[in-house]
């Protein structure tokens, strides 16, 4: 039995012509009137957003793209201004692409513009870990969705949404089952149970992450109090966001290889929706924790489990780093590394911290056990304000829930662009 699988695929122009620029500056530039138009004239319908965008010098694809979005800037998002960086975006009647090995840049797209014989072909510098989906698209194995064309500083980013088919994950005979613990000292934490019993752990270190965040908010506030250009300050938030995004990719990467080694693996991992919410530890420490990128982490982990055939299951997350995985009984951490058993009976008197918490989330999808199995088609692990980003310190205003900007685009899950 086969699912669905939605992922974002992403894309860098090779360096255009003055003439292609030109020509891709006056589309931006015309889209983000016909977008400002739209939105200032309160179009919450599809007829009277094609009214005012009609007229425009864009695209068929554009306007339709601008007919379906702008209604929901105010019902879905509750808008009340626009950013003045939105990304063009695109109906999938624009996803029109090649592919020779004949070129330097094997992979091209038909940039589409308004009256005929206008397109032109772009060159595509593409993640070449997501090749075999660009090849997909361009035989049309995989089903294109929303195209978002996105201006930076230096470059042009192409975002594909694509849509395919594969083989829905499940647990054939006695699952292993390996719970995932997602932290900051150790990024993530695996813990296979074999018979009950913990086996062959597996450690990625956060350390690199967590020198980035606390980088990241010491950079982002002197420029902030130094009343720093608007660019620069974009250019070191996109840098981190950028080195934080490839460790996550990385990281997420080596846990569904971790899971591999089992028989008929089942990752398990907390359900921790709205932890930002729950959690008021002080100053400093909530910084800390709503700097820690778990839902996208947990994304990308699904996102490359389902891939790999891999069932991911959640669970309730209370009591995981206090209870001995052993005997179950509560205990405490001595320090941030050690967990200690008080049961003077148990085989377990001392034990690594994350392993131990691992394991007992591993132990939870057993429903003989202490299961508490949370309605996954419920949850929603992306925060409140829906980033997908890092934010320790950001220069981004975050919304609130019932008056938001709507700030330029930034991907989150589901977005799962395999960087």
């Amino acid at each position: 039995m086969s699912t669905t699988v939605t992922k974002t695929l992403q894309a860098t122009f090779a360096p255009p012509t003055a003439h292609k620029q030109s020509k891709l500056n006056d589309l931006l530039e015309t889209y983000r009137d016909g977008l400002q138009e739209a939105f200032d004239a309160g179009a919450s319908t599809m007829s009277s957003v094609s009214d005012i965008v009609t007229p425009y010098d864009l695209p068929y694809q554009a306007k339709a793209a601008l007919c379906n979005y702008v209604p929901k800037l105010r019902k879905t998002y509750n808008a009340q201004d626009l950013d003045d960086e939105h990304p063009i975006r695109l109906t999938n009647q624009a996803a029109k692409f090649d592919h020779s090995e004949e070129r330097d840049y094997e992979f091209t797209w038909w940039v589409p513009r308004p009256g005929r014989g206008t397109n032109f072909w772009m060159p595509l510098r593409i993640n070449p870990e997501q090749e075999d989906l660009w090849h997909d698209l361009v035989s049309e194995d995989a089903k294109a969705g929303e195209i978002r064309l996105q201006q930076h500083r230096k470059n042009w980013v192409l975002h594909v949404t694509v849509e395919y088919p594969v083989e829905e994950p499940a647990a054939d005979g006695d699952a292993t089952h390996i719970g995932l613990d997602i932290g900051e000292t150790a990024l993530i934490t695996g813990c296979a149970l074999k018979d009950g019993s913990p086996t062959d752990p597996f450690v990625c270190s956060g350390s690199r992450a967590k020198h980035l965040r606390k980088e990241m908010h010491t950079t982002l506030k002197r420029l902030q109090e130094r009343d720093a250009s608007e660019w620069r300050t974009d250019e070191r938030f996109d840098h981190y966001q950028n080195a934080l995004t490839d460790i996550v990719e990385k990281a997420s990467r080596e846990a569904v290889e971790y899971a591999k080694q089992f028989e008929n693996p089942v990752l398990v991992m907390e359900d921790l929706t709205y932890i930002r919410e729950r959690l008021d530890y002080g100053k400093y420490m909530n910084r800390r924790l709503h700097s820690w990128a778990f839902a996208r982490l947990q994304g990308r982990i699904e996102d490359k489990a389902t891939e790999a055939g891999i069932p991911v299951e959640y669970v309730n997350p209370a009591y995981t780093s206090q209870t001995c995985h052993s005997c179950h009984r509560i205990g405490r951490r001595d320090s941030q590394a050690e967990f200690r058993c008080p049961n003077d009976d148990c085989h377990v008197s001392t034990f690594q911290a994350d392993i131990n918490a691992s394991a007992n989330i591993a132990r939870r999808v057993d429903p003989w056990g202490e299961s508490v199995p949370l309605d996954k088609a419920g949850r929603d692990d992306s925060p409140r304000d829906g980033s997908g980003c890092d934010t320790a310190t950001t220069h981004r205003e975050k919304s609130v829930p019932a008056q938001m900007t709507l700030t330029a685009y930034e991907e989150s899950k589901p977005s799962t662009s395999d960087d």
